[in-house]
Formats: structure tokens, sequence, C-alpha cells
């Protein structure tokens, strides 16, 4: 197969063929152009200053032969005063002319035919004459000026007449000569012209046949592939370089194909993974709906029967306590301990399946002032343990009152709780600003945490220590997380802290505290700095 020329080398032959043929005509153009520089400097410099020395050569021979007549006539030395002069403005125009024809042998037979007049005339009519009138008179002189004298001066006329003509005829030919240089170099001109011209309708019709269409079907093909038409094979006769071109985006819609084929199965893959998501996501929904039912209903339903448990077991208790034997004492207070951590137990738990379920809706919360309303519930505990309950800076945000209650209280009576048996307790609560997030930390110096059951203590009813050494049912620390959780946030034990347990929780930034800043932050000083904030501390001694 014979091998296509490229576009490349089709432009680089093209502009080396045109390059080449300006530059003969340049180079043919720059000749004529000095051909015609010359022929035009000779007609200027040369025919027109021959003519004019010419004419002002018969000028000063006529005066001559005047200022020869009238010496004649008067006598007068200064009448020759022409004669004088004219002679040496002849001897001048004589040789400069003699300068410029040069070249030119027939204005040299002229200009010495000229010469060779005047001084014929000037040795038998002029100096006779001069002599005649220095010598006799002018009457002698005047007899010496006859019609033979008059005939004498004829010739040089004549000579510098045929002078002016030889001088016409060469001013003629070298307009001629300047003329037909022009001409070629406006041929010379057009031809460069046509040159250009042709080059650009080759340049043209080459670049339509082998790469505007080409790219037009190119296009068009990409566009048909760009509508789903993934099938469509590309195929372009053209220069090799968009052949070439037309292939790799043909490798690249195979390439497309292939992976679109996978992407198909892929996402076949995903939709189905997605529909048995969906399925078990609604059967978790359904059961975990049925599971609270049961749980609210269960806690429910139990309180009445448990209630008389409780209730006939404390009549027991109350009858016959110290008219039976000292185990059927025992027994009894055995029963009315497990009816009443029954009921303990039914109650957190019903508190517990509630959250997110009976919602009052969003309102903004002011911890600071749900802090006074714990610190006021808990006093009585805090008196027990002669403990303190701090907190400083707390912020504002959307939430359930009663559910953000609940989870302060739960994290405090903890705090009070496991307190250490060297120390008084001491509780505080603080908050920070992290991001879109505000950061809580109930910290206490109480007994701590092992960093192993850092996750453990938010599981339901799980408990680290046995309930004779701590009382409580094991649900305070899952009911805080599900509070925090159904606000936004999460909670966590900070495993950094050493002395006492540090339990952080996060509440989101209400709208307006989020603007606030941005504000804050366009007006903040150009070294960065911001006064600090007033620090507020409440104290239940």
């Amino acid at each position: 197969m014979k091998e296509r020329w490229t576009l490349r080398r089709r432009v680089t032959v093209l502009c080396a063929v045109v390059g080449g043929l300006l530059s003969l005509v340049a180079v043919l153009a720059a000749g004529t152009a000095a051909v015609t520089r010359s022929q035009v400097d000779t007609l200027v410099n040369v025919a027109a200053a021959l003519r004019a020395d010419s004419e002002e050569l018969l000028t000063k021979l006529v005066e001559q032969e005047s200022a020869v007549r009238g010496f004649a006539v008067s006598g007068d030395p200064a009448d020759l005063v022409p004669y004088t002069d004219g002679r040496m403005r002849e001897g001048e125009l004589l040789d400069h002319m003699a300068g410029l024809a040069a070249d030119h042998d027939l204005l040299e037979v002229r200009l010495r035919e000229v010469g060779e007049r005047t001084v014929e005339w000037r040795r038998s009519v002029a100096e006779p004459v001069i002599n005649a009138v220095r010598i006799q008179g002018p009457a002698a002189g005047q007899a010496l000026l006859g019609n033979a004298a008059r005939d004498a001066f004829a010739p040089v006329r004549a000579a510098v007449a045929g002078l002016e003509g030889e001088i016409q005829e060469f001013r003629e030919e070298a307009a001629a000569r300047a003329k037909d240089s022009s001409n070629i170099l406006v041929l010379l001109l057009i031809a460069a012209a046509v040159i250009v011209v042709v080059a650009g309708i080759a340049l043209v019709v080459s670049l339509r046949r082998l790469v505007i269409g080409p790219v037009t079907d190119l296009a068009e093909s990409v566009r048909r592939i760009a509508r789903g038409d993934y099938q469509h094979t590309i195929d372009t006769d053209a220069a090799p370089e968009l052949a070439q071109l037309a292939r790799d985006i043909d490798g690249m819609r195979r390439k497309i194909v292939a992976d679109l084929g996978e992407v198909r199965e892929a996402r076949e893959r995903v939709e189905w993974v997605n529909n048995q998501l969906q399925i078990q996501a609604e059967e978790l929904l359904r059961s975990n709906r049925d599971l609270e039912q049961f749980a609210y209903v269960a806690s429910h339903d139990l309180q009445e029967p448990l209630r008389k448990v409780a209730s006939f077991c404390q009549l027991l208790q109350r009858r016959y306590a110290g008219q039976l034997d000292e185990r059927a004492d025992q027994y009894i207070a055995f029963a009315v301990d497990g009816a009443q951590r029954m009921q303990r137990l039914i109650n957190d738990l019903l508190a517990f399946s509630r959250i997110g379920r009976m919602t009052t809706g969003f309102t903004e919360i002011d911890l600071n002032s749900t802090m006074s309303d714990v610190s006021g519930q808990l006093d009585s505990a805090r008196r027990y343990a002669s403990g303190e309950i701090t907190w400083s800076d707390l912020p504002t945000v959307q939430g359930e009152e009663a559910l953000l209650t609940t989870l302060l209280a739960n994290l405090v009576t903890n705090s009070l709780k496991f307190r250490h048996a060297d120390r008084l307790p001491r509780v505080h609560i603080s908050a920070r600003r992290d991001g879109d997030d505000w950061e809580i930390t109930c910290q206490d110096n109480g007994i701590g945490i092992e960093a192993e059951f850092a996750d453990k203590i938010f599981v339901i009813f799980q408990r680290l220590h046995a309930k004779d050494a701590y009382p409580g049912t094991g649900i305070g620390l899952a009911i805080a997380k599900k509070i925090v959780e159904y606000h936004g946030g999460r909670i966590w034990v900070d495993p950094e802290v050493t002395e006492g347990t540090a339990i952080r929780f996060t509440l989101p930034v209400t709208v307006e505290q989020s603007t606030q800043t941005m504000r804050t932050d366009a007006a903040e000083p150009p070294d960065g700095t911001l006064e600090p904030a007033d620090k507020t501390e409440v104290t239940t001694a």
C-alpha cells in the first residue's frame, strides 16, 4: 500500500514550492528594480542635465556672438565682458556634458562637433573682429561683420541643434527603457500575487479535503456517540494525523463501551443490594417499632401486677415482721427488694422507650438555666455527698428541655454516685465551640473509668460494679447516649483524663450562632486577636 503524505509534509512541500517561487520572483524583482532605478537615475540626473546644459550652452554662444557685434559697434571693452564670461562658462558646460556623456559615443561626437564649430567661428570671425577693433577702431571691426560673418555662426547653431536632438533621442531611449523595466516589475508583482492566490486556493482546498471535511465528519460521529449510539464505528478518509486521531477516538469509544458495560453490571448489582438493604431497613424499622411498642406496652402493662406484688410484699413485711422466724423475714425482704428493683427497671425502660417517640418539638434552650434546675433537683444528693456542682459559659442550643435536663441530671448524678472515698466530689460542666458543634464536658474527680470499658458504659443495663456497691439499674448513661444522638450529637469518655472521669458530648450550633460567628470572623482585627469574653461560673456550695 502506497504511503500517504502526512498533512505536515503536504503543507511543508507547498510552503517550500511557494517560498521558492516567491524567492525567485523577489530576486527578479530586485534586479528589475535596480535596473529601473538606474534608468530613472539616467533619465533624471543625466538626460535632464544634458538638456539643460545644451540650452545654456546655446545661450552662452549667442551671447558671445552678440557681445562681439556690440564691441565692434562701440569699441567699449565693457561690451566684451559677456564674450569673456561666455567663453569660460562654455568650457565649463562642455566639460560637464562630456563627463555626463562619457558612456555615450554619439553624444561625445556631437559635443566634439560643437566644440570644433565654436573654435572655428571664434578663429574666423570673433578673434579677427576683436583684434581689428582694438587696433584700427570700430569701423574696421564693423567692416569684418558682414554676411559672411553671420553665415559663419550658422554651423555653430546647427551643431548645438544636433547636440540637442541627440540628447532628446538619448532621453527618449532612457524613458522607454525605464518604462519597460517598470512594466516588467509590475508583471513580476502580478506573478507573485498570482502565486500567493494559487497557493492560498490550493491550501484552502487541501485543508477542506484533508482537514475540515474529515474533522466535520469526525465531530458528527462524536456527537452521534454522545447521543447514545455507542456502537457507531468511527472511520475517516483523511490525512494520517486525523486518521490516527479517529482511530484513537474509536479506541476510546470501545473502552467507554466496555466500561459502560461494567458500570451497568455494577449498577444492577448495586440496585439489587440497595433493594435488599431497603427491605432489611424496612424490616429493621418495623422490628424497632414493634420492639419499642412491646417495651412500652410491656413496661406499662407490668406496672399494675408488679405494683400489687410490691404492695402485698410490703404489707406482709409490716404485719408479720418479728412474728415469723428470721429466715421468713429475710425471704420477705428479698421479695420486697426484688419487686422494687423490678419496678425501677420497668420505669427506666419505659423512659428509654419514650425518647424520640413522644416529643414536644425543639426550642432554644439555655443550658445555664437548665443546669440551675438540675442543681436544684440534685441538691439533697449533693448535700449528702458534701459535693460541689459548678458550670460556666454554657451555650444556648436547639433541643427538648425535658430531655436535656434528664441528660445533664444523669451525668451529674453519675459523677456524685461514683465519687472517690478519699476526696469530696466536685463536678464541673463546661463548653467550647468546635466548628459547627458545641462540645460540652462533664468532668469530676471520682473513681474514673478504665479505657477498656469506655464504650460498655453506654450500653443499656450494663454495669461495671455490683448493685450492693453502687445502686442503680445501669440505664442512666444509655438514656444519655440516646438523648444526645436524638439531638444530632455524639457522646464519649475522654481517655486522656487521668484523675476522675470526663464525659464529653456534642450538640449542633444554632443558625443564629453560625451567622454571628461568620460576622465576627469578617470583623476580626488584622492581627487576628479578639477581646476575651466574660466568663461566668455558678457554684452551688
